[in-house]
């Protein structure tokens, strides 16, 4: 099993606030790894850091090998990584088909295996597939948002916030189809403010706050610790 992401000592600032301070972590082939800590810690940034939509002042970003940390966003979707964005970011006046072809903007030919893979995880997106994604729910419009990242049979695919602003049955769903996609093989880098869920899941999780890892260990592990327990679980 080889290291599919390594970021190593990123540094990365909005204007003069510091927000990630010299974090390393990394994800290795087929597991899920998640990052969870209290609004403002650094999560969101990280994702955006890994993905090429926000540049680090010092380290690298380095996937399936290769440095990607001076590599436009778009061609870091190429090589196989995919986002889904915190809050979504559907098209809101498109109809579910036509989100997920947007999806697939990298693939060339035939896409039906791709819709088809799509459509048996979320039957629903099937059912309203000529439906206007803003005209769907909160929970379908997540499904819509894994979907259409999934239409690039991306090697990685990093979710942020899956669960926000979902009704608790909707959570359920989501991570039970996380769960799935990790079983298909999927390896997923997994950002969550619901701490409990995201550790009942991971292989391995790190925490972060004010921009700094504090903990890291196995999903177990940190769903064991009384500081994570106290912090982010309530207990």
């Amino acid at each position: 099993m080889g290291t599919i992401l390594k970021v190593h000592d990123i540094n990365v600032y909005y204007g003069a606030i510091h927000a990630i301070k010299g974090i390393s972590f990394d994800v290795n082939e087929g597991e899920i790894v998640t990052l969870i800590g209290a609004n403002g810690a650094g999560k969101t940034t990280s994702l955006h850091t890994v993905s090429g939509l926000l540049r680090s002042r010092t380290g690298s970003v380095e996937f399936c090998g290769e440095d990607i940390s001076r590599i436009p966003a778009h061609k870091i979707v190429e090589r196989g990584l995919a986002h889904v964005p915190e809050g979504r970011r559907i098209f809101l006046q498109m109809t579910v088909e036509e989100n997920l072809q947007m999806g697939a903007f990298i693939r060339k030919g035939d896409l039906s295996e791709e819709y088809e893979k799509v459509y048996e995880l979320f039957p629903r997106m099937k059912e309203r597939r000529k439906q206007i994604a803003g005209t769907l729910s909160g929970g379908e419009q997540q499904m819509l948002a894994m979907g259409r990242a999934l239409m690039s049979k991306p090697k990685l695919l990093m979710l942020d916030e899956p669960s926000m602003g979902l009704a608790p049955l909707l959570v359920e769903q989501i991570f039970e189809i996380i769960r799935d996609l990790h079983k298909a093989g999927t390896t997923i880098l997994l950002v969550e403010q619901n701490a409990q869920m995201a550790l009942s899941v991971a292989d391995r999780a790190y925490v972060l706050e004010t921009g700094k890892i504090t903990l890291s260990g196995t999903g177990k592990e940190l769903a064991a610790s009384e500081e994570v327990k106290r912090a982010y679980l309530g207990g």
